[in-house]
């Protein structure tokens, strides 16, 4: 039992990595230059004036949506992770934890809801550009965040305290 509490807790807090690193770095997007956006500013890198031009991305409702979302998503991870440990030691045995696997489930919801806007609505913020670009890695880690938090919150749902 002592395995799996320790699974459990392993593959949540990997979780909560993830949502961290994907929320807050600066890799949602690589430009062909090797230049990088992410969900709060879009910095540039001017080879005229050795300098980094950086504006507010808050013009966007669609970026600012996503943005919520993915601090929802880590909210509420957070948020289960806690309630979690709570449950573990003052839960009576054989009790399930339903409100812990309903927490992980709704940022499971957020963090796919963010990552599927950002995906439909991508091209419309760097058209402007004229420039390619791919999606970067905390892009990838968002979707990535997505089935671990859904089997997160299954596990949590069917999980039963024991002695």
């Amino acid at each position: 039992m002592s395995f799996l509490l320790f699974g459990v807790t392993a593959l949540h807090v990997f979780i909560l990595v993830l949502l961290f690193v994907a929320t807050l770095d600066k890799s949602w997007w690589v430009l062909p230059d090797e230049e990088t956006v992410n969900l709060w500013y879009d910095c540039l890198y001017d080879n005229a004036t050795q300098s980094w031009i950086c504006a507010s991305v808050s013009e966007s409702q669609w970026l600012q949506a996503v943005q919520g979302l993915m601090v929802l998503a880590l909210l509420f991870s957070s948020f289960a992770f806690i309630l979690f440990m709570y449950q573990l030691y003052t839960m009576e045995r054989g009790g399930l934890f339903y409100a812990t696997g309903i927490c992980q489930l709704l940022a499971c919801l957020s963090v796919f809801t963010a990552a599927l806007i950002y995906a439909v609505h991508v091209g419309e913020f760097h058209q402007s550009r004229q420039q390619g670009g791919s999606f970067g890695y905390c892009f990838v880690l968002a979707w990535l965040a997505f089935p671990l938090a859904l089997i997160s919150g299954i596990m949590y749902i069917h999980l039963r305290k024991r002695e």
